[in-house]
């Protein structure tokens, strides 16, 4: 463990929280600047509610530049949602779409929309175990495409879009569940972002979208009233009871990654800590193997084998047994991955690179 008691966490999602922001969310818990009741118990309605969700908006567009023509939405769903809310929005009444194929998630995404309109595959690599990011000459969008959907992020398979493609007039809708607020973006690129909130923004419950105005005028009209954008943004994310405490957390995160000096300072931070991790693999000789491609490596999700499954259980359990928590690949693929996301310290790296390198050393 760290000095400090806490663990050695590299979950993939819900992931660790910055430790200011759960000391500070400690001593406001039972007693929010003297109202007397938690975050919790309060209103939603309420005008001590309003401005944590409001701030939290402001702070979304301010970190991220979000453009005037976007509304910032806090909906409820995960990702998962929004799998099939998108395609209800824009293609359920007779449109079509194209998902570009990059991992486990972009498939369930596709697999949403095939449930609701017409889509097709615009590229894909998973006869290459989605080691890769598809290149641009690789990708073919359907000419009645209305637009087209990407994962901006692997973690599964730890493949991250280091540039993303040009789609032209046809509208770009990304799922940036695992690397929203981890770099810069130009919001201006998309239509619509969407983001579970349980890497880098905060805890579990709250999803954040970006949608652009005219995006907003295209939603079909018979759809369920929940299940419509527009919705959301006349009421403000208030329309039902939000979930008032992850936003509340996701507030604080946000103010935490201000005071850090923004998003480019934790790009810059979530490079070095990646950098550790690849460089104990490049130079392992083989005894460590990364799964990704270098040139689409993810610096969110760091995905690797060892040469046998005998000996990549032992370092699992030897890792576990030396306090670090969440290396485990995911139950579809197996294998190691190590989460980097935003508040997971320096420090945790280095002392992961440490004991990476000394079980090679040991059993090489």
């Amino acid at each position: 463990m760290n000095p400090n008691g806490r663990a050695y966490n590299f979950n993939p999602g819900p992931s660790p929280l910055p430790l200011e922001v759960l000391e500070e969310a400690q001593q406001e818990l039972v007693n929010y600047r003297g109202t007397g009741m938690s975050v919790m118990e309060m209103s939603h309605r309420s005008k001590i509610y309003e401005a944590i969700h409001q701030e939290a908006i402001d702070l979304i567009r301010e970190l991220l530049q979000v453009p005037n023509n976007y509304h910032v939405l806090f909906l409820q769903g995960g990702a998962s949602l929004q799998f099939g809310m998108v395609p209800l929005n824009f293609i359920s009444s007779g449109g079509t779409a194209s998902y570009i194929l990059t991992g486990s998630w972009s498939e369930k995404a596709y697999q949403e929309a095939q449930r609701v309109g017409t889509v097709t595959v615009a590229a894909t690599t998973k006869d290459e175990q989605y080691r890769r990011i598809p290149s641009q000459g690789e990708i073919e969008i359907d000419d009645r495409a209305v637009y087209v959907h990407l994962t901006s992020n692997n973690t599964i398979y730890g493949t991250q879009w280091r540039e993303y493609p040009d789609t032209g007039q046809v509208p770009l809708i990304a799922d940036m569940s695992s690397d929203l607020l981890s770099r810069p973006i130009d919001v201006n690129r998309f239509a619509l972002i969407y983001a579970g909130a349980q890497k880098n923004l905060g805890p579990a419950g709250v999803t954040v979208v970006l949608i652009r105005s005219d995006m907003v005028e295209k939603e079909a009209k018979d759809i369920p009233v929940f299940l419509k954008y527009s919705t959301h943004i006349k009421g403000n994310s208030l329309y039902n009871t939000p979930p008032t405490y992850p936003i509340y957390i996701m507030g604080l995160v946000l103010k935490w990654v201000k005071k850090q000096g923004g998003v480019e300072v934790m790009a810059r931070r979530n490079q070095e800590k990646a950098a550790l991790i690849y460089d104990v693999i490049d130079k392992s000789e083989g005894f460590y193997v990364g799964h990704a491609e270098p040139a689409s490596r993810s610096v969110m999700n760091v995905t690797f084998r060892l040469a046998s499954e005998e000996l990549e259980k032992k370092f699992l359990t030897e890792a576990q047994e030396a306090g670090f928590v969440g290396i485990n690949g995911h139950r579809s693929v197996g294998g190691c991955r190590v989460s980097l996301y935003n508040a997971v310290p320096l420090e945790s790296c280095q002392a992961l690179r440490e004991f990476m390198i000394q079980f090679q050393e040991r059993y090489a």
